[in-house]
């Protein structure tokens, strides 16, 4: 990693209503320095990518249709480059640890004024400082994980002084979620939805049983007319085929009714694709508004990782890049379907290095999953210390290679929905 310049990751992190819809994203842009003295070069650096990401790739790229909260400390705020950013789809977030005095309050006057929504981020509970604030914002994101048990009512309960939503942030848990709804909390942010929740003796529906027994014919490679018989047993999972091979064929000029054709016209991978991420769609609530939060993170994951091993290999478009998309997608299927990994693993005849990736993080697959999960988090002294075992990715690519993966999912996501 080069040291004589700043460095910036992007991340994005789901926000969910209290029904587990995925209504928004924060955007996090994290820098590799921090010393005082990297400050002004860490301003501009940020405020290029955000100009990048919004107005070079354009908002619908990152963001698809959700709003996108943006995470600034006080300099930006204070910056012309935040003028620039579509009002009518951001929330611009002050940092805790901005110094509350005139200067912060007339430029959050003059944004409130301009149309732009602010929020309050990690919250804990200082009314005294944050009082002034508060009269101008529109979210509070309290902190749940700095927050006892018997405090965290309380500090909830004062926060009625004023008109705000409340947000949940650095949720880890269901309980965590129904408490907080139980206190009028509207709004989450938290992998709580991505953990596995084992369950005991539970069964697969007859719609994932299907997909699954699909799954293992093609990645075994079976013959075509086996998979067109499974597929006959399942008119459902039979007239989506035929929809989306008729959707991304038109150049053959003609409607395509025989299954038989479909699945050679899709091709073994993009079918295998298909039904990796139909799994997540029909194991999700079939009669929700938005896609499931767990189907655009798996789309993101595994696209990312096609991506990131692209970047680090000659072969583009191989074996390799099918194997990493893969794994990221497979990655949440123990919290999608509540099964061990190892169980899940055993039940589809996967490459060995996916299921070494998937169970224990290990070879070179494990490691762009272990990548991908630190992403997500924007952990960025781990990312460094990770990409090591990477050479080749530098923050130039990931970030690329990151924006495209979201703007996939968020194409997926949108046609689940």
């Amino acid at each position: 990693m080069a040291e004589s310049s700043t460095e910036l990751f992007l991340g994005r992190q789901p926000i969910l209503d209290k029904r587990e819809n995925l209504v928004a994203f924060e955007l996090l842009f994290r820098s590799n320095q921090s010393d005082d003295a990297q400050i002004h070069d860490d301003l501009l650096a940020t405020a290029t990518v955000i100009n990048h990401a919004f107005s070079e790739l354009g908002v619908e790229a990152v963001l698809g249709h959700y709003t996108g909260f943006i995470n600034l400390s006080a300099g930006l705020l204070l910056s012309d480059v935040i003028e620039l950013l579509p009002r009518d789809r951001v929330v611009l977030e002050l940092l805790e640890t901005v110094e509350i005095n005139e200067t912060l309050i007339t430029r959050l006057r003059e944004l409130r004024a301009l149309g732009f929504r602010l929020a309050l981020d990690d919250y804990t509970g200082d009314e005294a400082k944050y009082a002034r604030v508060l009269e101008y914002v529109d979210v509070v994101k309290v902190d749940v994980r700095e927050l006892s048990a018997e405090q965290l009512p309380q500090v909830t309960e004062r926060l009625r002084r004023w008109p705000v939503r409340l947000l949940a942030e650095k949720v880890d848990t269901k309980e965590q979620v129904e408490r907080c709804i139980q206190l009028g909390y509207e709004l989450f942010q938290g992998y709580y939805f991505a953990r596995p929740s084992v369950l005991t003796g539970r069964r697969l529906s007859h719609a994932e049983s299907s997909i699954m027994r699909l799954m293992g014919l093609v990645l075994s490679d079976a013959d075509t007319q086996e998979i067109e018989q499974a597929l006959k047993y399942n008119p459902d999972l039979s007239i989506n085929l035929l929809r989306l091979v008729n959707s991304v064929t038109t150049g053959t000029g003609r409607r395509i009714t025989s299954l038989r054709e479909a699945i050679t016209l899709l091709g073994r991978s993009q079918l295998q694709r298909w039904l990796q991420l139909l799994m997540f769609a029909v194991a999700s609530n079939p009669d929700a508004k938005f896609p499931s939060p767990l189907l655009v993170l798996a789309a993101t994951r595994g696209k990312l990782m096609e991506l990131l091993s692209e970047a680090v290999s000659d072969h583009r478009g191989s074996e390799a890049g099918d194997n990493a998309f893969l794994t990221g997608i497979m990655s949440l299927m123990s919290a999608l379907l509540g099964i061990p990994m190892t169980e899940i693993v055993r039940s589809l005849p996967i490459p060995d290095d996916v299921g070494q990736a998937l169970v224990s993080r290990t070879g070179r697959l494990g490691s762009l999953l272990r990548l991908t999960e630190l992403l997500e988090q924007t952990d960025i002294p781990a990312i460094e210390a990770h990409l090591q075992h990477l050479p080749g990715l530098e923050p130039s690519k990931i970030n690329e290679a990151y924006v495209g993966a979201m703007e996939w999912a968020n194409g997926i996501g949108e046609a689940s929905s």
